[in-house]
Parts: C-alpha cells; sequence; structure tokens
C-alpha cells in the first residue's frame, strides 16, 4: 500500500521521546507515530475498518539464502 508524505513539525522534546520510544520498540520513528496515531484512532472509534496493516516491530525475518549450484 502506497503512503502518503505529511511534513510534520513537532516539539523537539516530543520528537526526542518518540525516538527513544521507538528504538525501544525496534521501530522507524515515522512507524512509531503511525502506530500511535492508529491506536489514537482505534480507541476514537475512528480508525477505517479498510486501513492496512502496519509492519511489526523489528527487523524483516531472513530470507533462506539461494542454492547457486542449482544454476
Amino acid at each position: 500500500m502506497p503512503r502518503k508524505n505529511i511534513p510534520l513539525r513537532i516539539d523537539p522534546a516530543v520528537a526526542d521521546a518518540i525516538s527513544r520510544w521507538a528504538q525501544d520498540e525496534t521501530r522507524s520513528v515515522n512507524s512509531q507515530i503511525e502506530m500511535m496515531l492508529r491506536e489514537q484512532l482505534r480507541r476514537a472509534g475512528r480508525l477505517p475498518k479498510n486501513v492496512g496493516k502496519i509492519a511489526k516491530p523489528g527487523r524483516p525475518a531472513k530470507k533462506e539464502p539461494i542454492d547457486q549450484s542449482v544454476f
């Protein structure tokens, strides 16, 4: 699903707190902000039903190496 770019002006102390939280959760700052916004939308009953899934925290799973001897 394509993502929409939104410029964000934020208090530096808030940005630092979000950055630390994102590191604790092994997320990017962008993913952390999206997760926080989604949670608030859900709590307010405003999260759209057709919203895409958010990536799980952490690094993506490693893919198995391709056996080059087959080629």
